[in-house]
């Protein structure tokens, strides 16, 4: 039987009427896309962000799944260095570039007659600090998966339950997450994220964020899963991640062994 959860997230997305899903491909945005698909038909559409701290794989995995399904599929370039105050990372920075996404979203929505634009914060996000939700509040997003009180447990099971592909994906949070707030954000850093954490995806390690720190961003701190700790100090793959790190232009590999959290650098707020 599915959770009573996803037979009330459809009932929320039918009253919509039409919408346009802002989707980046992670866990969270693809049950939210299939159900609006499922809710409403042809009167969905989905939005993805392009920008340099947006994996090229999870694009791909984004443009995949809505051809996949028959979405219409739209990409907008949303540069968030090009924010004005948003490379030095302050700790409004998700709010920044939230507003400026919405906004965009917003602008392809009445262009194609979508009635609102939904996106995929779940009731997990209530507990943090989550200055985007400020921005989806001002810009009238709506937040469905929050409505219908789903938490990331939730929507795992049932986008396993619906067979999704994201049912196991590991939670992904845009690139510019990985730095210490006050601490510049730029095009070179974040290109060195990224290929440090695909160094680690393509080891196998199922859940992954590479941090970064010092101004120059010369120190890289893992974290990974701490079950997985074993896996990475195994003289063969620690050889070959300090090799490969350093490669990319970091001085110094240090392992967390708190482990995989999310909101990590929220404790220096």
């Amino acid at each position: 039987m599915m959770n009573d959860g996803y037979e009330n997230l459809l009932r929320i997305l039918e009253g919509y009427g039409s919408v346009a899903v802002a989707f980046s491909g992670g866990v969270d945005s693809t049950l939210l896309l299939h159900a609006a698909r499922e809710a409403l038909g042809d009167d969905v559409l989905a939005v993805t962000a392009r920008s340099c701290s947006f994996p090229a794989r999870e694009l791909e995995e984004a443009k995949a799944f809505c051809a996949e399904r028959e979405i219409r599929h739209f990409v907008t370039d949303s540069e968030e260095l090009d924010i004005e105050g948003f490379s030095s990372n302050p700790p409004d920075r998700c709010y920044l570039c939230k507003t400026e996404l919405f906004e965009k979203i917003g602008d392809i929505a009445r262009r194609e007659n979508m009635a609102h634009v939904a996106e995929g914060s779940n009731a997990d996000d209530e507990g943090d600090y989550r200055p985007g939700l400020r921005a989806v509040a001002e810009q009238g997003v709506k937040s469905p998966l929050r409505e219908a009180g789903l938490t990331k447990g939730d929507i795992r099971e049932i986008s396993a339950r619906l067979g999704l592909p994201t049912a196991d994906k590991q939670s992904f949070a845009c690139l510019s997450s990985r730095f210490v707030y006050g601490e510049t954000i730029t095009e070179e850093k974040l290109a060195r994220v990224d290929k440090a954490e695909q160094l680690l995806l393509d080891l196998g390690f199922t859940q992954v964020r590479v941090r970064i720190h010092g101004e120059a961003g010369e120190q890289a701190r893992i974290e990974i899963a701490p079950n997985e700790f074993a896996r990475l100090i195994v003289d063969e793959t620690r050889e070959r991640v300090v090799r490969e790190f350093t490669s990319i232009g970091f001085t110094y590999v240090s392992l967390d062994l708190a482990g995989y959290r999310t909101g990590s650098m929220n404790a220096t707020l």
